[in-house]
């Protein structure tokens, strides 16, 4: 046949009446490379092509990676890839086999998943070797989705500047309405389209009767020519974290990110119960289904974890392998029909379902919100923190005490409902992706009081006992002394900022005992000291000061600044043990509103407080924390400066003396106690935090001697020292990662010595006369 003969049948056929010239002698052929142009990680893949006369020809790749097809059938024909996975690797092999969402995972998946990118960025190369060996060659940058039947697992297309040639791929017949390449068994060899759409057939879609063809899987290739088919790796980022047991600056900084991201929707499309489309998208930005199952898995570097966030705070991403992502679980009516058919009603399953909880519709909610993810070494459990104002303020104040039914002591009653309704979505998550991984847990504010009492619970299964890690941020009493030291066995690194004074309630002043409803006293006694070190104000009666019913559980870091002036101060993170700075920030606020508030304003005051907001607060202290440690262990620094320790070791000195002279004056004036039992308690209470205040002194003096190791800063990855350097490469290209923020930068030496001495003592010299309200002991 002529070549003016196969442009007239062409065009006759792009009209519909016929569809090619079924004269053979034609051969095309085509070569996979990665984007080094090295056709080697393809070498030995089985393909298949379909030409338009649906005659099946198969072969190997060579050791270039190379195909070719001779004496096939006029026209354009399709290339697939769709050898199922049968080595040896761990990984891939549970994937395949695990009950709940096995994954059709094929041999050109695993090779496209070893490949690296060409640009450390993930955007592909405007340019391949292998491209310019051939001339006149086609050129395409595909995608492995592109090339296999089963694609509900596998990410979203990324941008590229040279996809394949979609008008070839009309080109080929319409597949039967009844054909589903999806449910063909990936073992048996591909019939191509076999059968075509009748007339009547076509009749039929075009009027809505019946559903359209199914989209033919695969490249189309065009005849009597040499292709390049660039395959894009199968790469994705995930944040770095820990699986250490030890505290660690890394996950420090890392889960206050994804503690924040809790606060935003999953943002699937659409969101029903049931889905009644073929797929799901997550395109609301940002979002937790955003992040792990539309923007990591593309390779996009994300940064913002709230709406209202406009400083960029860039999480330490990791490259790895895409199936050791983050996951978010496939949606495929068809494959998975036992649990994604529509058909199931309210029992159907989609990602939404399964990796985020939100009870705020239900009738019985807890106005609770959780979101869960995993790979192959641990389990991310995210618990959104005070949110709105009513339901969760309500919540939060509901501080009855009620039994722990999963073991021992007692709880808040309204942490508690929120841990009981997230329990079973957990549960139910791990009992189908559960394999030994860490759990690793964390929350905010109400969100962290829920994750201790979850966690608790899921630690008295013996298959998690020894499995879980708890970071909070914020977090306030969840339970009696009885209920934190039945709890101790659970490893929780508690993260407290200065001022924040959520992490001081619920207090003595609240009812917990016998009253269902929580009740504030009307009045009560302020005790007010000179400034030192910021440290304003002592609460009888109100604060953790003198214990209460109610204790915290965790080991605590607590964020503490250390002010030179008012254009210089920085910030240390340490374990201070006197209840004057733990619970200070409770003391500021009461003391901001003039004495005991009421109600609503208080919790008003509490959730809207500039030092208790994440994205305002913890982020840039966590982020600043990072960097301090990270030049503490290259430099081979102490994490507390010479001047640092002599403010803050003056500061709770000149406390300590001002404490000594309140228990004085409480034994001159012995008129002022009505009773002797009240001025004994009173007396043992400043005597326990003088006590107090000499071990924090001590902790202090440890804390100037001690040095950072690897391990301090990046945990469970610090055996791993040159994977640790190649991702800070990725993380320090974001100049916002190299700023030199006040609280990250080690201070300077004090200009003035005496200026020194009167910053420590809030400009008073030590032992200087202070305020104090006798009347407001009594």
């Amino acid at each position: 046949m002529s070549m003016e003969s196969l442009e007239t049948n062409v065009a006759i056929f792009m009209q519909g009446n016929i569809h090619a010239c079924p004269k053979r002698g034609h051969s095309t052929s085509f070569q996979l490379v990665d984007e080094l142009g090295n056709g080697k990680p393809y070498a030995g893949l089985t393909y298949e092509i379909i030409d338009y006369e649906d005659t099946v020809y198969a072969g190997k790749l060579d050791v270039k990676g190379c195909g070719k097809v001779d004496n096939h059938y006029c026209g354009p024909l399709i290339l697939k890839l769709s050898q199922p996975f049968t080595g040896t690797e761990a990984l891939y092999k549970d994937l395949r086999a695990r009950e709940h969402y096995p994954l059709p995972i094929t041999e050109l998946q695993v090779r496209a998943e070893k490949t690296r990118f060409f640009n450390k960025s993930g955007v592909r190369t405007q340019a391949n070797p292998a491209k310019d060996l051939a001339a006149n060659a086609a050129y395409y940058q595909v995608e492995v989705s592109e090339l296999v039947k089963h694609i509900a697992h596998l990410p979203p297309l990324a941008q590229r500047s040279d996809p394949p040639n979609m008008v070839v791929h009309k080109l080929m017949r319409s597949a039967h309405k009844t054909r589903s390449f999806a449910q063909v068994d990936a073992s048996v060899p591909d019939k191509g389209a076999s059968a075509i759409f009748s007339q009547e057939d076509r009749g039929m879609v075009e009027l809505g009767f019946s559903p359209p063809p199914p989209k033919l899987t695969g490249i189309a290739l065009l005849p009597n020519k040499h292709h390049v088919l660039e395959v894009r790796p199968m790469r994705a980022l995930r944040p770095m974290l820990s699986t250490s047991n030890e505290f660690c600056a890394l996950n420090l900084y890392q889960l206050s990110l994804m503690a924040t991201l809790s606060y935003t929707d999953f943002g699937q499309e659409p969101n029903t119960q049931p889905v009644k489309t073929d797929s799901v998208s997550f395109p609301l930005q940002p979002s937790s289904g955003n992040w792990f199952g539309h923007a990591l898995p593309q390779f996009d570097e994300l940064w913002k974890v709230d709406a209202s966030q406009t400083k960029k705070y860039y999480p330490l991403y990791e490259e790895v392998p895409y199936s050791k992502r983050l996951e978010v679980v496939p949606f495929d009516p068809q494959h998975y029909s036992e649990v994604n058919d529509p058909a199931l009603g309210d029992e159907q399953e989609h990602p939404a379902k399964l990796h985020f909880f939100d009870d705020r519709k239900q009738a019985d909610s807890t106005d609770t919100q959780a979101f869960i993810t995993h790979h192959d070494e641990l389990i991310l459990i995210s618990v959104r923190g005070t949110s709105e104002v009513l339901p969760d303020g309500l919540r939060d104040g509901d501080a009855y005490q009620v039994p722990f039914q999963e073991g021992e002591g007692k709880v808040h009653r309204g942490f508690y409902g929120g841990a009981q309704a997230v329990y079973p979505f957990v549960v139910s998550y791990l009992e189908r992706f559960y394999s030994g991984q860490k759990l690793l847990i964390t929350g905010h504010s109400l969100g962290g009081a829920i994750a201790l009492i979850l966690s608790e619970m899921l630690r008295r299964d013996p298959q998690y006992l020894t499995q879980i890690v708890l970071y909070t941020y914020g977090a306030p009493r969840a339970g009696d002394t009885t209920f934190i030291e039945s709890a101790q066995p659970l490893i929780h690194h508690r993260i407290v900022n200065q001022n924040d004074p959520v992490p001081s309630v619920p207090a003595t002043w609240m009812n917990t005992f016998a009253n269902p409803k929580p009740m504030y006293i009307a009045n009560g006694a302020v005790l007010v000291i000179t400034p030192a070190a910021g440290f304003a104000l002592l609460v009888w009666g109100m604060t953790n000061f003198f214990g209460d019913d109610y204790g915290h559980h965790g080991a605590l870091h607590h964020f503490m600044p250390v002010v030179f002036g008012k254009e210089h101060q920085s910030s240390i993170l340490w374990q201070p043990g006197c209840s004057i700075i733990n619970d200070h920030g409770c003391a500021e606020a009461l003391r901001n509103i003039n004495g005991l508030p009421k109600r609503g304003a208080f919790l008003k005051q509490l959730f809207a407080a500039g030092d208790h907001s994440m994205v305002g607060s913890y982020i840039p202290g966590c982020w600043a924390s990072l960097r301090r440690w990270q030049e503490a262990q290259q430099l081979n620094r102490s994490l507390v400066t010479p001047r640092e320790f002599e403010w803050v070791s003056g500061a709770l000195e000149n406390i300590r003396k001002q404490l000594r002279a309140v228990e004085r004056e409480i034994q001159a004036h012995p008129s002022a106690y009505v009773r002797h039992q009240e001025r004994n308690h009173k007396t043992t209470v400043l005597n326990n935090e003088i006590d107090k205040i000499k071990m924090t002194q001590a902790r202090l003096v440890d804390l100037r001697g001690q040095r950072v190791t690897e391990a301090d800063v990046y945990g469970s990855y610090a055996d791993q020292p040159e994977w640790v350097q190649e991702n800070l490469l990725r993380w320090n290209a974001h100049p916002e990662n190299l700023v030199q923020e006040q609280l990250a930068m080690i201070p300077t030496a004090a200009e003035d010595h005496d200026a020194a001495i009167a910053a420590m003592t809030g400009g008073h010299a030590v032992g200087a006369p202070f305020q104090l309200d006798i009347d407001s002991i009594v």
